[in-house]
């Protein structure tokens, strides 16, 4: 029905020169190993100038399906981003689309697509698997999300969401059709949790910002926790930690989603006995994946077959249901009496009447006292005995033979313990019983006659005996008929089971999101957190990065505050290399995560606005793999983020021009930052060309800030000590230092020479002061920002201001005082 999956043929075409440089660890490193999923996507782009993208994702594990439409650019950068949430296992493309373009070069099958290359580049060593045109239909697609999509009160709003979105139904065609021919499964009708997606409702982080920021992963050590995911995962089930990464990598902009998340944070670290009693609750359902477990009992086989093994899982399947429904008593109990709406919607989602229904159909099929048990023998046995006595005659005469069989082999190995003189005890693997004994008890592993199959593991001997081989062919016989009889059975309970299946999936979602909001709080309490809140101003008092603050000893993180509104969107950061630029500005990044998730943030105080994206250039890689220099990388970004910034973005520029000449750097940054200050972004723009703060200087909201660093000289020596104290200050960073000319120093130079040096730069940078102070320009320039500052304080205290009318009548005098004095500085000067 379907090709194998297609090797990347040779590109006669790149990219065009301003598509999205693509990152090459992106499709393995924002995944943490450990919460890996299992998605199939699919994947259809439209004709013409829209770029109209359709997406439809499957987790084969949880069941998980999403649907969403996009209309892109030509870098498909939202493409990408949203694929990306969704790690792929697999992408299934149009086949016409692995040879959209002609061949250059007697290639006469053709070049892939422009989206299928950037697929290509953006997640390397993911297949992508051809799909036939004829698969890729939207009637069939709406009648696929029609049938599967479960029976719920948002039922009707995803069928209208969906109604007019040709390119995702179209990839939610192929996508079933794939799953069913190449996977053997189809899903129950009305079982599956599809959701669509609005692409305004998430802030854009791409996969470079997502890699460069530690959103998930450790750059250094890929399994270290000290990233911004392993930072705030303190969860208990893995429902909750996929929830987390998803979050993370799009934080919601939904202000009332935010502020109900915050207030369910709130309460749980204001009340320490609710704090303590969801715990408990949660603990009791500690490593059980609800998505997981509900998947797998939805799903059959296309063609059904006869397969033990299968049977045996959906046993097991049942038993960890079980014990999942009734640990949801214990969380209902926990969070019962909330004040919080969040918490009081997850109270009601849990408090479902079908919850205890669900419970009352398992009951009647299944023994009180069998429950999910991990491996071995016990674990046959709980499976064996699943299903109470006396509910199915042959299940009784097959459990009985299997009891028999079971006390044959134990009889067997009594018999020859004696026979022998030997300490021989049993021990069980899927491939049924063998004999273990001491290594001591028999030197050489000479065993009497009769034994066979001899091998040593660890400090044991381990063997069989031909009898020992019969009877576990009589166990297996007996242990599969056992199981076949018990899966028609739990098949028919499933059935009743099935039709509450959605309320499973409303169960599993407040289970992760309660667990969730837990671990926002315990990493709150653990690490003393505030509050933000949410204004037209970011405004950070004592802001700490909330990763290094783990990593370093206590005491050695220094805070720093964050000030920027539309006055002062442009914030120009200088320094030195090692003062902390870059520490500065991702801490900013990593805060406004951290709030828009709906955690509180490492700080004494912080205001925070909503971003549509988060865009960055941070790192300085060449990129080898297409052949690009520091340089061409850092204009393909920039060209990415200016086409992508809005007036509503957050903007990180890490030195951009270092990978060019002095002279072509300034002017390629000036040019640039000229372009981000007209789209009214908030911009962090750190830089190490120090002529910017004059240059961009007529622009009222650009505020130059630096990093503090103190110099000290010895004086019997021409060395010289930085001391850096990574504390952001207001203005520009000074030039008297000369840090060029004394590290010159180490290098033996004459004395008359470094000193004919320092003079010359000195008289020089004197007289840069100089002419910046006469500049009228400047002057008016200064008392602008002044004024557009104080309108940015006044708009901040009217927003958010909750102090008592002695102390905000003396706060605005002294503010008053300390303009007419900046102002007056201005004109006297």
């Amino acid at each position: 029905m379907f090709s194998q999956p297609t090797p990347r043929p040779a590109t006669a075409f790149s990219r065009p020169s301003t598509a999205r440089p693509p990152t090459r660890m992106s499709g393995v490193t924002t995944q943490p190993e450990d919460h890996a999923v299992n998605y199939v996507v699919a994947v259809l782009e439209g004709r013409g100038v829209a770029r109209e993208v359709g997406i439809a994702a499957l987790d084969k594990d949880t069941g998980r399906t999403v649907l969403l439409q996009v209309a892109d650019c030509q870098t498909y950068v939202k493409t990408l981003h949203h694929i990306g949430l969704h790690h792929p296992g697999t992408l299934l493309v149009l086949d016409s689309a692995l040879r959209d373009r002609p061949g250059g070069g007697g290639n006469a099958i053709g070049a892939p697509s422009l989206l299928v290359e950037a697929l290509q580049d953006e997640f390397p060593g993911v297949p992508i698997e051809p799909i036939p045109r004829k698969y890729w239909n939207e009637t069939a697609g709406r009648d696929f999300v029609t049938q599967l999509l479960i029976e719920d009160d948002e039922r009707p709003a995803t069928l209208m969401a969906v109604q007019e979105k040709y390119f995702a139904l179209s990839a939610a065609s192929a996508l079933f059709k794939y799953l069913e021919a190449r996977s053997n499964a189809v899903y129950s009708a009305r079982s599956l949790r599809i959701q669509y997606i609005p692409v305004e409702g998430t802030m854009l982080i791409d996969a470079d910002s997502a890699r460069n920021l530690e959103l998930i992963n450790n750059l250094t050590h890929k399994k270290s926790t000290h990233s911004l995911f392993g930072l705030l995962n303190h969860t208990f089930t893995p429902m909750a930690a996929r929830i987390l990464r998803a979050n993370i990598l799009a934080p919601v902009t939904n202000l009332s989603s935010i502020n109900q998340r915050l207030d369910a944070v709130q309460e749980l670290t204001d009340t320490e006995d609710r704090f303590t009693a969801i715990k408990d609750a949660l603990r009791g359902l500690k490593g059980v994946d609800f998505d997981k477990l509900i998947a797998a009992l939805i799903v059959s086989e296309a063609r059904p077959t006869t397969n033990v093994k299968i049977a045996e899982q959906r046993v097991g399947q049942m038993l960890t249901l079980r014990v999942a429904v009734r640990a949801l008593k214990a969380v209902r109990d926990a969070v019962k009496g909330c004040r919080s709406d969040l918490l009081r919607a997850i109270e009601r989602l849990i408090s479902d009447e079908r919850i205890d229904q669900l419970d009352e159909l398992i009951a009647e099929a299944l023994n009180e006292d069998a429950g999910a048990v991990k491996s071995g023998v016990h674990n046959k046995n709980m499976k064996v005995y699943a299903v109470k006595a006396n509910y199915n005659r042959l299940l009784d005469v097959a459990r009985e033979t299997y009891k028999e069989d079971i006390a044959e082999v134990y009889a067997l190995q009594r018999r020859l313990a004696e026979e022998h003189d030997l300490p021989i005890d049993l021990q069980w693997t899927e491939n049924g019983f063998y004999f273990t004994v001491k290594k001591d008890e028999v030197p050489n592993g000479r065993f009497p006659k009769g034994f066979v199959d001899v091998s040593a593991k660890g400090t044991k001997w381990i063997c069989s005996s031909m009898d020992l081989k019969k009877w576990n062919a009589r166990v297996k016989d007996a242990l599969n008929e056992t199981m076949l009889i018990s899966d028609q059975i739990i098949q028919d309970v499933l059935a009743e089971v099935m039709e509450h299946v959605a309320v499973m999936w409303k169960a599993s979602e407040a289970i992760a999101l309660l667990d969730m909001i837990w671990a926002f709080a315990h990493a709150s309490i653990l690490h003393s957190y505030v509050r933000p809140e949410f204004t037209s101003t970011l405004a950070i008092k004592g802001g700490r990065h909330p990763i290094l603050e783990v990593v370093q000893p206590p005491g050695m993180l220094v805070a720093n505050d964050v000030y920027c509104s539309d006055g002062t969107s442009f914030q120009l950061v200088q320094g030195p290399n090692m003062s902390g630029k870059s520490t500065y500005i991702r801490q900013v990044a990593l805060l406004v995560i951290m709030a828009m998730l709906g955690s509180f943030v490492p700080a004494e105080y912080a205001s925070f606005r909503l971003h549509d994206a988060l865009l960055t250039r941070l790192s300085n890689d060449d990129d080898a793999e297409r052949n690009l220099s520091t340089f061409a990388t850092e204009m393909a970004t920039s060209a990415m983020i200016l086409g992508l910034a809005t007036d509503k973005s957050l903007i990180l520029i890490d030195e951009l021009g270092r990978g060019t000449s002095p002279h072509e750097g300034i002017g390629v940054c000036h040019a640039l930052a000229e372009e981000m200050i007209r789209t009214n972004a908030f911009v962090f723009f750190t830089t190490h060309f120090n002529d910017l703060s004059a240059t961009l200087g007529r622009y009222p909201t650009v505020c130059n800030l630096h990093l503090e660093v103190n110099t000290t000289r010895q004086t019997t020596s021409t060395r010289f000590n930085m001391v850096f104290q990574h504390k952001i200050r207001d203005g520009p960073m000074e030039e008297q230092d000369h840090y060029g000319l004394e590290l010159a120093k180490l290098a033996d130079l004459p004395d008359d020479l470094l000193a004919t040096s320092a003079r010359v730069a000195e008289n020089l940078a004197n007289r840069e002061r100089e002419r910046r102070a006469k500049s009228e320009g400047g002057k008016v320039g200064t008392r602008r920002k002044l004024l557009i500052r104080l309108k940015d304080q006044l708009t901040q205290i009217l927003e958010g201001s909750d102090l008592a009318d002695a102390e905000l009548a003396s706060y605005l005098a002294e503010l008053q005082k300390k303009v007419v004095q900046d102002l007056g500085n201005t004109l006297t000067a």
